[in-house]
């Protein structure tokens, strides 16, 4: 595991400088919406999205540069949903990262619009002919990614998040609600990696399936975590789910059960890789480390 450990660390730089050189401050008078969207973006957390577009990108041998700016797009569209899902009308947190969360070091207004231009940011870098010089790739890369922060990808999980405060949901819909919420940002990570690369459709599928049942697992740990893991670990408030009577994988399985259907995930996840050989390792630690991880 010290190979991905290295390379997820490696990458988390290089991430954060390329955020670093595309949210510049001008010394404009509205550069406090630049401040608001740095203060989101910069100086934390595991990368895990940018991290799947950067490691599958290289499978195809797609240069780093390129991919680089691809997963800092995605992760400027990860930000602005952790901004927005904070505000006082949706989750309500005053804590993210172990810092204060953009609203409560700004102001609500200020996070709304950071978030807004976080979002439209990430499209302006993925259009933008220094992402790659093939328009078509650059017109691919924007209609995944829109498609899996819209309506019927990450907007729709969060909607159908808030309603499961009033309802309480069966597994199939729990299912439902978290591939959209959560997965469909790891889906496409994946996805943009081999867009990138023009890789081939039986590529395609083996990573669509491959970060299927990684996204699924990712949100069983995040669960477990939430139940177990204390604030200071997380950087992050935790048990409001179960405080709020939400159902979740781990309150409809109980946690003994939660945790082996994340590893039978885990390993459905890396036997989709295997078409890869070798190149497909970090990818199949991460699989692991998803699961193992205790913050």
């Amino acid at each position: 595991m010290s190979d991905l450990n290295t390379s997820m660390r490696d990458a988390a730089d290089d991430v954060e400088q390329m955020l670093d050189k595309l949210l510049v401050l001008e010394g404009d008078p509205e550069d406090r919406v630049l401040e608001a969207m740095r203060y989101a973006s910069l100086g934390g957390g595991k990368r895990v999205r940018p991290y799947l577009v950067l490691t599958s990108a290289a499978m195809f041998d797609v240069v780093r540069p390129a991919a680089l700016r691809a997963a800092a797009a995605l992760e400027m569209v990860h930000c602005y949903s952790l901004v927005h899902d904070d505000l006082p009308a949706m989750d309500n947190d005053d804590l993210r990262r172990g810092q204060p969360t953009c609203h409560i070091k700004f102001d609500e207004a200020t996070a709304i619009l950071a978030g807004d231009a976080l979002l439209t940011r990430a499209f302006e870098v993925l259009s933008n002919p220094d992402t790659h010089d093939d328009p078509r790739v650059r017109a691919d890369l924007v209609l995944a990614l829109a498609q899996a922060a819209g309506e019927h990808g990450m907007v729709g999980g969060q909607m159908l998040d808030l309603l499961a405060e009033t309802t309480t949901l069966s597994m199939p819909e729990i299912t439902r609600m978290q591939r959209m919420k959560t997965g469909m940002l790891i889906s496409v990570a994946c996805e943009m990696g081999a867009i990138l690369g023009h890789a081939s459709e039986q590529a395609h599928r083996a990573l669509q399936a491959y970060s299927h049942d990684l996204g699924l697992a990712f949100q069983i740990a995040d669960d477990l975590l939430d139940l177990n893991a204390t604030a200071e670990e997380m950087g992050k408030q935790t048990g409001k789910d179960a405080d709020a009577g939400k159902s979740t994988f781990v309150s409809l399985m109980g946690e003994e059960k939660a945790r082996n259907q994340a590893k039978i995930l885990r390993d459905q996840a890396i036997e989709h890789l295997e078409m890869f050989g070798e190149k497909s390792d970090l990818l199949k630690q991460l699989a692991t480390f998803v699961v193992d991880r205790r913050a």
